[in-house]
């Protein structure tokens, strides 16, 4: 019976073994057993890279069909990083429709929640896919096999590598100890073999020699590219690998990588909103996931439908933390037709119903990345440098032509004042962050990184306990498992 049981402790990592046409696969992309085991072609080595890129997606019913209770009808971010925080309320009337994002919300879920088992199993499906990837690109063979080239070979190895590291970093960070798989599992045996909690500094550490790897195979320029600019580039690397420095608190590391972005093109746009209504032509998004309509598979931005049905609403705390004539309050959201622009893509409610909308989703841009070097700053003592990284932001938000087409009045945003209080600084960059970052799946990681999670969140109103500081391990992986997997304390 135990066998039964590890037949389903990963379902997102064991292959699926139907053999249908490779461009209808259900899971959409996902490569199967068959195709994994047999000899590979061009098109199943590039298949197996771009599929790994999806679970990054807002498309809908990616893994299941409408099932809401599981978490498994859009990813979960903003349920997780932003719900989960003081800045987003579920929908902008309180009603009982999908009660597990309340239960999130409230601090009130168990090990049961659709919202830890989601992330999970989008996770490791993410991981699955990178691992048959890398399986095919490190075949000493595979360039003789499948007419591939050196540069197109390692090009689609280091996406791999930085996507697997990608979908870990969410694991660890929501987690804690997750299992470390990094090669396609095959056999039910090693699905038992690999129900085991790794520790998360051995996460991290996987995280972090993936990155080194990527960041070697990768092109020396800000695309990998230049007619599929939606591609992992070095800057993606260099900015994860920062972000992962930034989280185990490497601070002289963090100041390095950041400073590395700047010469391969990026800086902050001069319009704040144009990380959200330009693709690929700005020169602040680092990485993003390319939503395109009419598209088999589906690629479209499925997020923007349930901000029709009214999902995902500012908090009255969020709006009013917002300094006076901020432009990135309503740049962020429109509380009177109620459009929560950032995720719509649009200033006028374009998008809003449409579940292939095109719009992209962000996931690392170059303000975020000067945020980082200026907390590394402030924890090493840089405090002016750090200060000016914070004005830099300020600058470019009051200098930003707002929603309305009207320049904030003079001063508005004033720089900050000089400062040798690390806590004061500390304190400037934390209101930075949620004003300039708000809606973008940083919040609630930010709050617990910086160790006053619990303290703003009680403030706000919430349950927050110790336990909160990780998400349970979903307990359908747990009871898969046999009990092999253990549960995060409290749970």
């Amino acid at each position: 019976m135990k066998k039964i049981f590890i037949a389903s402790i990963f379902m997102s990592l064991l292959f699926a073994v139907s053999c249908q046409d490779e461009l209808t696969t259900d899971p959409i992309g996902a490569t199967t057993l068959k195709q994994a085991n047999t000899t590979p072609t061009l098109t199943s080595v590039e298949l197996s890279v771009n599929s790994s890129y999806y679970l990054l997606s807002n498309s809908l019913n990616l893994l299941a069909q409408w099932d809401w209770n599981g978490g498994l009808v859009f990813q979960n971010d903003y349920v997780m990083q932003d719900i989960a925080s003081d800045d987003m309320e579920k929908k902008w009337n309180p009603d009982g429709d999908q009660p597990w994002m309340d239960d999130i919300n409230n601090y009130t879920f168990t090990s049961t929640n659709g919202g830890p088992n989601g992330l999970w199993k989008y996770d490791y499906e993410g991981i699955k896919r990178t691992n048959i990837a890398i399986g095919f690109l490190t075949r000493s063979d595979i360039e003789s096999v499948t007419g591939i080239t050196s540069e197109r070979k390692n090009q689609l190895l280091g996406e791999a590598y930085f996507l697997r590291s990608y979908y870990y970093f969410s694991l660890v960070t929501n987690f804690g100890d997750v299992p470390l798989i990094l090669a396609p599992v095959q056999t039910y045996q090693e699905a038992f073999t690999n129900a085991i909690r790794a520790d998360k500094a051995l996460v991290w550490g996987s995280i972090k020699a993936d990155l080194v790897l990527a960041k070697g195979l990768l092109p020396n320029s800000k695309y990998s590219s230049t007619t599929e600019k939606w591609r992992v580039s070095k800057g993606a690397v260099i900015a994860l690998q920062a972000k992962a420095a930034l989280y185990t608190q490497n601070w002289a590391e963090v100041i390095t990588l950041v400073n590395e972005l700047t010469p391969l093109g990026y800086s902050l746009n001069a319009n704040y909103f144009d990380s959200f209504s330009t693709e690929f032509t700005d020169l602040e998004v680092i990485f993003a996931f390319n939503h395109q309509g009419g598209q088999t598979p589906r690629k479209g931005n499925g997020i923007c439908a349930p901000l029709d049905w009214g999902f995902f609403a500012p908090s009255t705390d969020f709006l009013n933390s917002f300094e006076v004539n901020d432009p990135r309050k309503l740049y962020t959201v429109n509380t009177t037709n109620r459009n929560v622009n950032k995720m719509l893509g649009s200033l006028d409610g374009t998008n809003k119903g449409n579940d292939e909308a095109p719009n992209n989703k962000i996931y690392m841009r170059m303000a975020d990345a000067l945020l980082w070097k200026a907390e590394a700053l402030n924890e090493t003592g840089d405090y002016s440098g750090a200060i000016a990284i914070i004005n830099q932001i300020r600058a470019r938000a009051r200098t930003t032509v707002n929603a309305l087409g009207l320049v904030p009045p003079s001063g508005t945003l004033l720089d900050r004042a000089n400062s040798s209080d690390k806590a004061v600084v500390k304190g400037w960059l934390i209101s930075e962050r949620r004003a300039e970052l708000g809606f973008e799946n940083q919040r609630m990681l930010d709050l617990k990184r910086w160790g006053i999670a619990k303290a703003v969140m009680t403030a706000h109103g919430k349950n927050f306990q110790d336990r909160h500081m990780l998400y349970p391990i979903p307990q359908s992986e747990i009871d898969a498992s046999a009990g092999l997997l253990i549960q995060n304390p409290g749970y």
